[in-house]
């Protein structure tokens, strides 16, 4: 799960994490992030936690004190580097799911596109698209495919929906 670690100006952000964790816990569905105590991050946790389920972080020492690492997750993994972080995290996935973040949302995000392009992993990536905040996104994705910069393979292999259990449906079908 990549999300922000800050909760948003639209409380349709955390509404959502919350069910998508709370969906995932249902489901029976772990949840691997990056650590935080704060933000989507936060709330997604409680979520997941709240529910049953298991919630493993990942997050670089350095971190620990900025972000406010959870304290009560199923497992906490302190690392030292951003990229180990990433590492680990997409070795502990299924599947990727983006909700609202900033840039090192869309820096986690790109990685694991690109991942997938070159064979690194062949996770489904999804996209929990709240109040159309990824629509220029995926408009920008569409121009690279419209403009053969990006494979149109590449393109419909990204998962949007607005929906949590939509979207982990076509997630879990894919």
């Amino acid at each position: 799960m990549y999300c922000g670690s800050r909760p948003g100006s639209d409380p349709r952000f955390a509404e959502l994490a919350g069910a998508l964790g709370g969906e995932l816990a249902r489901r029976g569905i772990g949840l691997v992030y990056g650590g935080g105590h704060v933000g989507l991050m936060g709330v997604i946790a409680d979520a997941v936690l709240a529910g049953g389920g298991s919630a493993v972080g990942v997050i670089p020492r350095f971190m620990v004190e900025a972000e406010r690492a959870h304290a009560g997750l199923s497992e906490l993994i302190v690392i030292e580097t951003m990229h180990e972080r990433k590492q680990i995290m997409s070795d502990r996935c299924d599947a990727i799911i983006t909700m609202p973040g900033g840039v090192g949302t869309f820096d986690e995000l790109f990685e694991a596109i690109t991942w997938n392009i070159l064979g690194v992993h062949q996770r489904p990536i999804g996209v929990l698209d709240v109040g159309g905040y990824y629509a220029p996104l995926r408009s920008l994705i569409g121009h690279g495919v419209e403009h053969g910069l990006i494979s149109a393979e590449t393109g419909e292999a990204i998962v949007w929906s607005e929906d949590p259990g939509a979207l982990l449906d076509a997630i879990d079908g894919g």
